[in-house]
């Protein structure tokens, strides 16, 4: 099998495909017209999220057996339309969910205690207080939607606070646990002080947290974002931390990021950007949840197992 890699990865998944047989032509910089010309030559592809593989790309794809996604979100890959052609999706949310969980964790936890803002007044010279009195996870009521790979690694890191977690999750059933309780949104809109989000991005989540959205609960919250950034609407969640219905917002994603997230789209950022710049209750990241040294390898080898064990007989 020949198999085309169109994003950076680490070394161990190329070194394990090799080793397996297949035949790797590591092309990182490669571009989208040119991918669009030379894809019939290859049965597989490693991709991250650069170049999305969309129908007008895949019907190029003659030879295709697999796309492989070194994370977890597919949503630039137009998977029913790869389905229709016998084409395998695979992507690897157990190889960076312990890394999310984490980095959603410690969001949190800056965002309640003013870190990221006491520090920088600390290296300004300034050393308040009062001001910066914190708020604990203790005791209060943390709302996750989406129970998967990352709400539960993010509900095992705060299990050790003594919080009450609800996690509403509309695709699984009877996943109650030693660290959530199973509940409907209502639950989550009368009870949450904290709100955590750990979806994919589809048509169904795009723009889930609207106006209508925080209304409907009945406390002022805290919001988390480490999904996708179109889930919410910028717009709105500006409004909220305007009238104090959001308390504040931790961000690792925001919706003016390009297709790649590697970069914004700056020359369209809006007036709301700046305003989530300027208020100490956000802390922003640059979708660094999940972006360790551990999870790089681990996505890989996650990868690699999954290509391997369906593909790796296959000359």
């Amino acid at each position: 099998m020949k198999v085309i890699f169109i994003d950076s990865t680490h070394p161990e998944l190329p070194e394990k495909l090799t080793s397996a047989g297949m035949e790797c032509d590591y092309r990182p910089e490669i571009t989208s017209k040119l991918l669009q010309k030379t894809i019939h030559l290859y049965d597989g592809i490693v991709i991250r999220s650069r170049i999305p593989l969309d129908a007008e790309m895949l019907k190029h794809a003659t030879r295709l057996k697999f796309i492989g996604r070194v994370g977890s979100g597919l949503e630039n890959i137009d998977v029913e339309y790869a389905k229709s052609r016998n084409i395998v999706c695979f992507n690897a949310p157990e190889g960076h969910r312990d890394a999310t969980g984490e980095h959603a964790a410690g969001m949190l936890l800056a965002l309640l205690n003013n870190i990221c803002k006491a520090n920088e007044e600390v290296k300004k010279g300034q050393w308040f207080r009062e001001v910066n009195r914190g708020i604990e996870v203790m005791g209060k009521t943390i709302g996750i939607i989406g129970y998967g790979n990352t709400g539960r690694c993010f509900a095992r890191c705060l299990s050790g606070f003594n919080a009450r977690m609800l996690a509403y999750d509309k695709y699984i059933y009877d996943y109650s646990d030693q660290w959530v309780t199973e509940s409907v949104m209502d639950d989550l809109f009368e009870e949450c002080d904290i709100l955590s989000l750990h979806v994919p991005l589809t048509r169904e989540t795009h723009h889930l947290v609207n106006e209508s959205f925080l209304n409907r609960f009945r406390k002022e919250i805290f919001i988390v974002n480490i999904s996708r950034g179109k889930v919410i609407n910028t717009s709105d969640l500006v409004s909220g931390l305007k009238s104090g219905k959001v308390k504040g917002a931790a961000l690792d994603v925001l919706e003016y990021e390009k297709s790649s997230f590697e970069e914004l789209h700056r020359s369209s950022l809006p007036g709301n950007y700046q305003f989530l710049l300027e208020n100490p209750r956000v802390i922003i990241t640059p979708h660094i949840a999940g972006w360790t040294h551990e999870s790089n390898r681990r996505l890989a080898e996650v990868m690699a197992q999954k290509i391997i064990s369906s593909f790796g007989n296959i000359t």
